[in-house]
């Protein structure tokens, strides 16, 4: 069959989108497990996902230092032996902290697994935290921080969640001396009590054979005991600033950092499907309003863009941008003109339908493999709903008015009440 190049593909409405489920199993240790099972290749990704535990304004780097340390050597391994025996099998071992969450992930493939889950497991048992690598991770990350802070865009978005989080794992904003309250004593009484499991969930994906379901299950089950001491994974009350506007002068820089926005629903709100299609309107993807004033007709960044944060214990809608120190006020006041206009006029329905067409599109695109579908699941897990937000979802951008989206820019846009960090010149 020859291919008409000169024809454009025929286009096609997505109607539904159809999403694995997870076969579920609790261990008698209380740790939930959970398998996407797919795939021909002969791999397996393997995520072992612990809630972090309260923040303490005290020693506020546990949770991230001892996630980053957990690889840093064992009673029985160093680092470089832990590397070398992953290394050796072929296999990816990683740590990822995230607000609320702290990953092990481990990526094999199916016939080394007897020989690589018990690396993890030793890990995630008896890490120690040498003294030697914990110097070396505190002065690493002291300089990280001086060259990071060079950086307004990194010294804005700092300022923003200090802003909105306060005293808070999410507002955290450590400085040079908050490394050195690190202290291994406290990182060991950390790791026994957050790394046990009845603070785990196991997320398989790949393809899952019953033997080697077994075999995870078995290696992290009846040996794997919680200690007495009890996981708590409550978080203070989070108490935003009274104060609405930031400005870090820095009088030789040549671009401004502009961030800004407020704290706002999280994905277990009803409303947050629709805000999601008006913060696409407004800066959440190439083709948005923000793009096309501030970028495309002014000139004044190469890039700008909005966006939503959903955390377990809070949500955000921010802009976020660098523009030329000179048309710093210029560009704020074209921000404030693009949210007024979507309080006050319809969004066209040919702009409507252009964002929904790329909502459903992005979504459909983003579950290319397994793996990309047992990331949806933890989006939902972990924010305790079900699969029916999907549909929710769905059914929401292709459905949606533009009378209502007008209603939400109003109940939740309000300009004046914006959180508005400048770094830079103003």
């Amino acid at each position: 069959m020859t291919i008409d190049r000169k024809q454009a593909p025929e286009f096609r409405a997505i109607d539904n989108i159809n999403l694995l489920r997870p076969a579920h199993q609790a261990l008698d240790n209380g740790c939930n497990v959970f398998c996407f099972n797919s795939g021909d290749q002969e791999l397996v990704r393997i995520e072992w996902i612990f809630a972090n535990q309260r923040f303490n304004p005290e020693k506020p780097l546990l949770n991230v230092a001892v996630n980053t340390m957990l690889t840093e050597g064992t009673n029985s391994m160093t680092q470089a032996q832990i590397s070398d025996k992953v290394d050796f099998y072929g296999a990816f071992l990683q740590v990822d902290y995230g607000y609320d969450n702290s990953l092990v992930t481990l990526y094999s493939l199916n016939k080394h697994l007897q020989h690589t889950l018990p690396v993890i497991k030793d890990i995630l048992t008896d890490s120690i935290f040498p003294e030697k690598e914990l110097a070396t991770y505190i002065r690493n990350q002291q300089q990280k921080l001086q060259v990071s802070l060079q950086k307004n865009d990194f010294v804005a978005r700092r300022a923003f969640n200090k802003a909105l989080y306060g005293d808070t794992a999410y507002g955290l904003g450590a400085d040079a001396g908050t490394f050195k309250t690190l202290k291994r004593d406290d990182m060991l009484a950390h790791f026994k009590q957050m790394y046990q499991p009845s603070n785990c969930t196991i997320i398989i994906s790949g393809k899952i054979e019953p033997e080697i379901l077994e075999l995870i299950t078995d290696t992290f089950d009846k040996s794997w005991t919680n200690p007495d001491i009890k996981p708590d994974a409550t978080q203070p009350e989070i108490k935003s600033s009274t104060e609405h506007f930031y400005f870090t002068e820095k009088p030789e820089a040549l671009q401004s950092a502009i961030r800004m926005g407020l704290p706002v629903i999280n994905r277990t709100h009803p409303d947050f499907p629709a805000l999601q299609v008006l913060n696409t309107v407004l800066g959440g993807y190439f083709g948005s309003r923000l793009m096309a004033n501030i970028r495309e007709d002014k000139g004044y960044t190469y890039g700008i863009g909005s966006g939503m944060s959903s955390l377990k214990h809070a949500g955000a809608m921010f802009i976020a941008t660098e523009v030329g120190a000179d048309v710093c006020k210029a560009a704020i006041a074209e921000i404030e003109k693009e949210i007024n206009l979507l309080k006050s006029d319809l969004i066209p329905e040919d702009e409507l339908s252009l964002v929904r067409n790329y909502m459903l599109g992005s979504l459909l695109g983003s579950l290319e493999n397994v793996f990309s579908h047992a990331d949806k699941f933890k989006n939902l897990y972990f924010a305790g709903l079900d699969y029916d937000y999907y549909d929710r979802y769905v059914e929401t951008v292709k459905t949606i008015s533009a009378e209502r989206l007008k209603e939400l820019a109003n109940v939740y846009l309000d300009f004046d009440g914006f959180y508005k960090v400048i770094v830079g010149k103003y």
